[in-house]
């Protein structure tokens, strides 16, 4: 099996329920081998998130620090069945990329329908790269009409190595993937791995999802974390 290079879902003490420094995650990443790392921190409307300017000064932190390449981002909150997000587009023009996920204390669960919409409309987002978490039995989706606007619009949908923890508090990942990832299949949609860390000892470890994934069967040509040529490429970031 390949090894994954890219962790772009990974959280900071500034995010308010995490417990590393910027500094401390990049240092993990280069320790086992990432090439590249996203700093995406919850947005604003996350309970303790940070204030806009964090996401305005990321700028301060250099594009490479030892082997690894630093991308800037943010993981947004979608706020309502509308697909809206707790960011601007101001603010997201000064950032490499967005992951937008349901939370709970930012949406409430809806209907299958209503859950479905959300996710339909922030993909029309253009600086919405990645659907952060797409798995969680409390947000019940339509997993086709997901995946087939996801290959549409070429936006990653992440496979949460978190999700897959037995401790997680969002339930149903291992079946939830088992759907998606059929549809994936189908529509040639592919998926991006994601730690979700919120300490540093868990940057760059994807045990759960590739593990799943052997289980599955599921092909390694749409796992955009393996191919450092389709990474450049999709986030076309000049470094």
């Amino acid at each position: 099996m390949k090894k994954a290079i890219i962790d772009m879902h990974t959280h900071t003490v500034f995010g308010g329920h995490a417990y590393s420094t910027v500094k401390e995650n990049i240092d993990e990443a280069n320790e086992v081998g990432l090439k590249f790392l996203g700093i995406s921190e919850h947005g604003i409307k996350m309970p303790g998130g940070p204030h806009e300017y964090f996401f305005h000064n990321l700028k301060v932190i250099p594009r490479q620090v030892g082997n690894v390449k630093i991308l800037r981002g943010i993981e947004a909150n979608i706020l309502d069945f509308n697909g809206r997000i707790d960011i601007s587009d101001y603010d997201l023009k000064k950032l490499d990329y967005a992951i937008a996920s349901l939370h709970n204390p930012c949406i409430v669960p809806g209907t299958k329908e209503e859950n479905t919409r959300a996710l339909l409309n922030v993909m029309d987002n253009p600086f919405v790269k990645i659907i952060g978490h797409p798995d969680d039995d409390r947000y019940s989706i339509d997993y086709e009409a997901v995946v087939k606007k996801a290959a549409e619009k070429n936006i990653l949908l992440e496979v949460n190595n978190t999700s897959l923890n037995p401790n997680s508090s969002r339930k149903g990942a291992d079946k939830n993937y088992a759907e998606m990832f059929e549809y994936c299949k189908k529509y040639n949609a592919k998926v991006i791995f994601g730690s979700d860390s919120h300490i540093c000892y868990s940057i760059g470890k994807f045990d759960n999802c590739e593990k799943l994934i052997k289980e599955l069967e599921f092909p390694e040509e749409l796992v955009i974390s393996y191919w450092e040529d389709q990474i450049v490429e999709f986030f076309g970031i000049d470094f």
